[in-house]
């Protein structure tokens, strides 16, 4: 390893900010801890917390969808308050405190600490994972050649998470009981803390990532500092998010006055209606130039969200799928979420050539085809595991192969879509509206885990047998698969078709 630093600048190793390896390892350890976590949820909920009821699988797909929603939404909040008021430093570590805490809390076996553990992981996470993403950022000067390979290695860090942490937390757990896998999770969020903190200690940051100004902290709001108010309501917000995601509506409980519905989903229905009608307006307004790339933009978050929607499957549906009705002879269910990651790992690099040398061919395809095409990867990977059902043996159990090669497939489908799309969202918004879209971006991600939770209770099975299996659930979901192919194939075959019509409407933009 070789460092170099001129008297100006800070140190740099491998021709990169020296800053950059530390929020390397402290987003490598973070997201260690929530891919650890995210492996055991479903199982967990299904043996654990739900494991008395009929529909427990209904009840664990509307709180792993409200969960996995509350995530990603909850980062358009952090981001807004990191930018105001705390500065990236505080929010990395106000968030990292508050993810290892619901770590924690998670091992214990209850109830009231299950939810209460989820809320604290949901709000810890809006305010760590949107700002060390754009610490990394901050780190090169404006047009670095250098920054886009940098974003490479530190996303190698989220993957290789990723990787690691399903495989040793689904092993503890699987091996020792939960407590342990969960509390591993919680250790791993430690230890990216502390990475984090030994790069301020040895100043590798110089003064990036700090509050907007001197006295935004201490400027008194109702008579309370706001470097104190921040975290006190954070705290606040925990019990609130709770409950929401314990109102989770199971089957047969049409009482309720939400009928077929709960909180969070209305919630996020209300969101979306909302942003519709604040898009239409400012369509209304804009340019024809304008209104046609920001048209683009649009249909590119929908598209990305459809994928993601199938994507994030993996922690609920399919792990269960399984653990019921897959031959797993190298790993339990909980560690097949590592399975995504390592293909990211294993294909990046040659899917980053094959484009580059695509380009030099001037053949590279523009970035509609690519979501077309991503979307085509989604639909026959989920065609694999429906045709997984004709192998089934005696007991309904289909060969380990067919989740190999769906993992593979949707995970080239992912390279095709998720690294050109945020650039993109940023190359086709008018610059009065950027921040507005990156947020629509992330929640896209949020709307997906709607999606998640629709398909999570299609497909749930009534049953309070931890052993339940065979060619029932065989059935089931097998079927779901097949009628999960088929929209996402003719989601990927309608981009395509439009696609030379979308590259009209983005002009020069690739």
């Amino acid at each position: 390893m070789t460092e170099r630093t001129t008297p100006n600048q800070p140190k740099e190793i491998f021709g990169h900010p020296q800053g950059l390896f530390y929020l390397f390892f402290a987003e490598l350890w973070e997201r260690f801890s929530f891919y650890g976590m995210r492996a055991l949820l479903t199982l967990y909920m299904v043996n654990v917390i739900f494991e008395a009821l009929v529909e427990r699988d209904f009840a664990t797909a509307a709180v792993y969808a409200s969960y996995g929603s509350l995530v990603y939404a909850s980062t358009v909040i952090g981001g807004k308050i990191s930018d105001q008021i705390l500065g990236m430093r505080n929010s990395i570590f106000l968030g990292g405190i508050l993810m290892a805490i619901g770590h924690f809390v998670l091992a214990i076996e209850n109830n009231v600490a299950f939810f209460l553990a989820l809320s604290l992981i949901i709000v810890g996470n809006g305010f760590f994972k949107p700002n060390i993403s754009t610490f990394v950022g901050t780190l090169y000067a404006p047009g670095d050649p250098k920054k886009d390979s940098g974003f490479t290695i530190f996303y190698m860090g989220i993957n290789i998470g990723g990787w690691v942490a399903p495989l040793l937390c689904g092993w503890l757990a699987y091996k020792y009981g939960w407590h342990y896998g969960f509390g591993l999770a919680g250790i791993g969020m430690l230890t990216g803390l502390l990475f984090f903190w030994s790069g301020i200690r040895k100043n590798v940051f110089g003064d990036k990532g700090l509050p907007p100004n001197d006295l935004v902290l201490s400027k008194k709001v109702m008579g309370v500092k706001q470097g104190l108010m921040v975290p006190v309501l954070a705290v606040l917000s925990v019990p609130i998010i709770a409950y929401l995601l314990s109102s989770y509506k199971a089957l047969g409980a049409e009482d309720t006055f939400l009928g077929d519905q709960n909180i969070v989903n209305i919630i996020f229905k209300l969101i979306g209606i909302a942003i519709l009608l604040y898009l239409s307006y400012i369509m209304y307004q804009a340019t024809l130039d304008e209104r046609k790339k920001l048209f683009v933009a649009v249909l590119i978050t929908f598209f990305m969200t459809i994928f993601w929607g199938f994507h994030e499957l993996s922690g609920s549906v399919i792990t269960l799928f399984a653990e019921r009705n897959v031959n797993l002879t190298f790993m339990s269910a909980a560690q097949t979420n590592s399975l995504n990651s390592m293909f990211i790992i294993i294909l990046a690099i040659p899917i980053s050539m094959l484009w580059t040398y695509l380009s030099k061919n001037k053949m590279n395809p523009r970035t509609p085809y690519k979501f077309g095409f991503g979307l085509v990867f989604a639909g026959i990977s989920f065609y694999i595991l429906a045709l997984s059902g004709a192998s089934a043996d005696d007991n309904g159990m289909v060969p380990f192969a067919y989740l190999l090669l769906m993992y593979f497939l949707i995970s080239v489908g992912e390279l095709f879509m998720s690294p050109v799309g945020l650039s993109k969202i940023t190359d086709l918004s008018p610059k009065r509206i950027v921040a507005f879209m990156m947020g629509v971006w992330f929640l896209s991600s949020a709307f997906a885990f709607q999606v998640v939770g629709f398909i999570g209770e299609q497909l749930a099975i009534e049953s309070t047998d931890k052993n339940v299996g065979g060619f029932d659930t065989l059935t089931v979901y097998t079927d779901g698969f097949d009628l999960i192919a088929k929209y996402a194939l003719a989601a990927g075959i309608l981009v395509l078709i439009a696609a030379p019509f979308i590259k009209k409407l983005m002009g020069k933009i690739h």
